[in-house]
């Protein structure tokens, strides 16, 4: 186990001493042929340990390592550049995921010429090793994908013997960037759904995950690489894979970048910004995320850290965990928390804000959680509670910050849209918002009941809460402090009319 001080890590001698560590480790491992041979060990050992209770655990989806190469196009083909665009080993970016507080983390390296090969002879065997080295954080396989028609995604490998094999098979053949030279016909919205259908045929389904989904927005709805009616189209064609897009996109650091003054999340110069640090497709009330929720549709949200290397170091990430933190409602086991991405047991927070959330709907006829589907007789009431945990501790920044308010948002479920494009539900709207004043203390928990009183069409509830006095997340300005606007989002829960 590598044990290191907070208070060391941006210290060039400190960070570079624990490089050396985590090097040694790998080195180690490396030198034993088991490891690369190895099966389900290290799931095996989590699953033993894994409590009898689901609980929160926290998780990052978007971490890249030395496998996010650079390139030497003075070759024929193009070579990798080791550590070219991330610059940390596997192993390394768990051990500080540990020390963030993470319980799960997936490894998410860009794609490029021919890089399905690097994922499978270098970084999959890291991998391996990393299991090992670091056998108490769950390790998902996966990339960010170079999205054929689309930005980039998250593609989220489940844990199998052909793991490896199953990954090979999509960016080898569907990857936009991996040809070598260029091919336009690669990078079309129809070779996406191809690459979701290929996708479905495996026994085991993999995830996908939008990434920072309106980076390249140039305006309040104006959006670039990815379109509402793209994500509506893979949706449609396959639910229980393409599950939803990230919330809070990473490079959160970005506004902190010694080198002058930057926007959040990445979100360039000319681009539409970040608001409170989410995206405006989930940030804008009654927008896009509403309108997908409005079609009933299970359209989940998350956060990462978009992880390549520290603000502290001229770039603009925090660390896995760092800043950023998706909870999923799960035992701490492969299969578990993968079955809660899928299902949307899930919330998000920045900042630490909170570190439990518990959002329950229930009737006289059943109940359900985040992610779930309550019923009520028509013209019946739901009664909602809301329990959420704001530690009593010092987040990485060392600020304890405070939950000033929540916000309890309800909308409709209608029909699909007609029109693709749609980004706005105008049923959408916060029933009501509670300060400190509203809640009662039960232990270490804070408790909101309400009342949702006849109830006559199909409904969701989603609940967001703030340190800030906002009452809508504002546009984020270049330069903003991230550690000062803070924000946590569940994802919904959905209330149907019962049938007799």
């Amino acid at each position: 186990m590598v044990m290191v001080k907070k208070t060391n890590l941006y210290h060039t001698t400190g960070l570079n001493c624990l490089v050396v560590i985590v090097s040694t480790i790998i080195f180690s491992f490396a030198i034993s042929p088991h490891v690369l041979s190895q099966d389900h060990s290290q799931k095996q050992q989590i699953e033993q340990k894994s409590n009898f209770e689901r609980q929160w655990l926290a998780g990052d989806h978007h971490v890249h390592s030395r496998y996010s190469v650079g390139w030497n196009n003075e070759t024929d083909p193009p070579t990798p550049i080791l550590g070219g665009d991330a610059r940390y080993p596997i192993p390394m970016n768990a051990v500080m995921a540990r020390l963030y507080g993470l319980d799960w983390m997936v490894t998410t390296d860009h794609g490029g010429p021919n890089h399905s090969r690097v994922h499978l002879e270098k970084a999959y065997p890291e991998l391996l090793i990393s299991r090992e080295a670091v056998p108490d954080l769950v390790q998902f396989y996966g990339m960010e994908f170079d999205t054929p028609g689309a930005d980039h995604s998250t593609i989220i490998i489940p844990f199998t013997d052909d793991e490896a094999d199953h990954l090979y098979d999509i960016e080898s053949n569907f990857n936009s960037a991996e040809p070598y030279p260029a091919d336009s016909t690669r990078d079309t919205e129809l070779r996406m759904i191809e690459a979701l259908e290929v996708m479905n045929r495996f026994p085991e389904k993999p995830l996908v995950i939008v990434n920072h989904p309106s980076r390249t927005a140039t305006g309040l709805g104006i959006y670039g690489k990815n379109t509402p009616e793209q994500l509506r189209n893979w949706s449609d064609a396959y639910p229980d894979i393409a599950v939803g897009m990230a919330g809070a996109p990473g490079h959160q650091a970005a506004t902190l970048n010694t080198n002058g003054n930057f926007p959040r999340g990445g979100y360039g110069f000319g681009r539409y910004p970040t608001m409170g640090g989410f995206d405006q497709m989930t940030a804008r009330l009654g927008g896009f995320w509403d309108s997908m929720l409005g079609e009933g549709r299970k359209w989940w949200i998350t956060a990462n850290s978009d992880w390549h290397y520290h603000w502290t170091e001229g770039f603009i990430d925090f660390w896995p965990g760092e800043y950023s933190k998706t909870y999923v409602y799960a035992h701490k086991n492969y299969d578990d928390v993968f079955d809660g991405i899928r299902n949307g047991r899930m919330f998000v927070t920045l900042g630490d804000l909170i570190s439990e959330l518990y959002v329950t709907v229930s009737s006289s006829v059943s109940e359900a959680e985040i992610g779930g589907t309550a019923e009520v007789e028509r013209g019946g009431s739901v009664e909602i509670t809301i329990r959420f945990l704001d530690p009593d501790e010092t987040n990485a920044a060392g600020q304890n910050p405070s939950v000033g308010r929540v916000d309890l948002i309800v909308g409709h479920v209608t029909e699909p849209v007609l029109d693709r494009s749609a980004d706005t539900n105008p049923t959408t709207r916060v029933e009501a918002r509670f300060t400190k004043d509203d809640w009662e203390t039960e232990g270490r928990y804070h408790k909101i009941s309400y009342q949702l009183e006849d109830v006559k069409v199909g409904s969701y509830i989603r609940v967001r809460g703030t340190n800030t006095e906002e009452m809508e997340p504002k546009a984020d300005p270049i330069g903003e402090d991230p550690w000062s606007d803070l924000w946590f989002y569940s994802n919904p829960v959905f209330i149907d009319l019962a049938t007799n």
